[in-house]
């Protein structure tokens, strides 16, 4: 069911009971009548739920306006409800209202319907679906009191479109009402919790986006600080290209990688020979043997570093 008021639901069901139309003199009057009804009945009954006051007639003589009298805020004024929330919230007001109704016009004990906009700000919980879910049993109950037979053989377990069926089929106006009510109120708590799903999603992917660009800063500033300790030592390697090459190496296969990196790190960066010192204050040129030596050297530093 698309997300349209209630009122439009009411006249789409009610064009496929012409025959019960036909019975009524004036649509028009008819409603005017039910509305008095509603006013009066329910005068002084709280439901819970703020209606719009009714705007005056406006009169053709012309008055100097009046200055305008300093009101209280309504109860539900406040931050507005985001599309899935109104499209529920419109739905429960519409057949708390026709519950209501049914009650006070047989002079049964009215339910207590609860729901606030509060309770949907900043948006749709599962505990209010709970709250929902009771108070529409309650309605239900009523319901199956003053329409026993009709309502044989259907609860509110029915799927959408048997429970659409039998409304189609509904003589009963108010009745009709409450039951499409009932269903929308079903489709628009399903859309909500189908949005509290796909916000969790959404958390949930940037907690782990978060948690991977954290990971990739850390594993940045290890890897500099691994770079400016072997440089620091002015050891006759790249110290870039051999931290580069372990971590790159570390990723697949980290304890092989470390193995590697402090028994014979010249396997992430050749040994420089032209930068190892001359011995015997420059008389004996490097040697190769020179270089396995500064390489075992550079390993056991690497084995005792804590950065």
């Amino acid at each position: 069911m698309s997300d349209t008021t209630i009122e439009n639901a009411e006249d789409d069901a009610l064009l496929q009971t012409k025959s019960y139309e036909e019975e009524i003199a004036e649509d028009d009057e008819f409603e005017r009548l039910l509305n008095q009804f509603i006013n009066s009945e329910l005068e002084g009954i709280d439901t819970g739920i703020e209606e719009p006051s009714a705007q005056p007639e406006q009169s053709t003589t012309s008055v100097t306006p009046a200055p305008q009298a300093q009101t209280s805020t309504p109860k539900n004024k406040g931050p507005e409800l985001d599309t899935n929330e109104k499209a529920l919230f419109d739905a429960y007001k519409n057949f708390s209202n026709s519950i209501l109704m049914m009650a006070s016009m047989n002079e049964l004990p009215t339910p207590d319907f609860r729901l606030d906009t509060s309770l949907l700000i900043p948006h749709y919980k599962y505990k209010t679906g709970s709250l929902i879910a009771s108070e529409a049993i309650s309605g239900w109950e009523i319901m199956l009191q003053l329409h026993p037979e009709e309502l044989q053989g259907l609860s509110p377990d029915a799927s959408d479109e048997e429970l659409l069926d039998f409304a189609e089929r509904c003589e009963d106006e108010l009745l009709q009402l409450a039951i499409i009510s009932y269903v929308e109120i079903l489709i628009e708590m399903e859309g909500c919790e189908l949005a509290i799903e796909e916000r969790r999603l959404k958390a949930q992917r940037r907690k782990i986006e978060k948690e991977i660009y954290e990971e990739h800063q850390r594993r940045l500033e290890r890897k500099q600080r691994y770079i400016e300790a072997i440089r620091k030592k002015d050891f006759p390697i790249d110290a870039e290209r051999l931290v580069t090459n372990y971590f790159r190496t570390a990723q697949k296969d980290p304890d092989g990688a470390y193995q590697v990196l402090i028994n014979n790190p010249a396997v992430y960066a050749p040994i420089d020979n032209s930068r190892i010192k001359p011995r015997f204050f420059g008389l004996i040129k490097p040697t190769p043997q020179d270089g396995i030596r500064v390489n075992r050297e550079i390993g056991d530093f690497l084995k005792k570093l804590k950065v």
